[in-house]
């Protein structure tokens, strides 16, 4: 048998692993948290009032379910007609600017219609030339 000083020592040291390990998990949630900007709002630019609006010009209307309307608006007004697609519109929109070059065009989105057919049809009416492009507001 063996005495009491013979057996084993304790040792006095500490353990850190675990905290190592709580460690790096702090670090990796702290990396993987957002800022604290918030991403939903946004700081769109200001723009001035066109100083005179145009006489004559032609009129694109976006609806919220989707329709489109476009005609000439101004001195010689056409009532606007209901395209039954983006494809006929840009048909439409191409005639009409070949018809009356010097003429604008005035985009007219609903609130409640989306972005992404505003910007589209900018975007079409750009690559057909159309320099003077504008967004009619209130």
């Amino acid at each position: 048998m063996r005495g009491s000083r013979g057996g084993r020592k304790l040792k006095s040291e500490i353990n850190v692993v675990p905290y190592i390990d709580v460690m790096l998990c702090l670090l990796i949630i702290f990396m993987v948290m957002p800022t604290s900007n918030n991403p939903s709002s946004i700081d769109l630019p200001h723009a001035e009032k066109a100083s005179r609006p145009p006489d004559a010009y032609i009129q694109v209307q976006v609806k919220p379910n989707g329709s489109l309307m476009i005609g000439i608006a101004g001195k010689s007004a056409e009532a606007p007609e209901t395209e039954p697609n983006r494809d006929a519109l840009v048909r439409k929109l191409r005639g009409l600017h070949e018809q009356y070059p010097e003429y604008p065009v005035l985009i007219a989105g609903d609130k409640e219609s989306k972005y992404d057919d505003v910007i589209t049809l900018i975007s079409e009416a750009k690559k057909m030339g159309i320099n003077r492009v504008g967004l009619a507001t209130k």
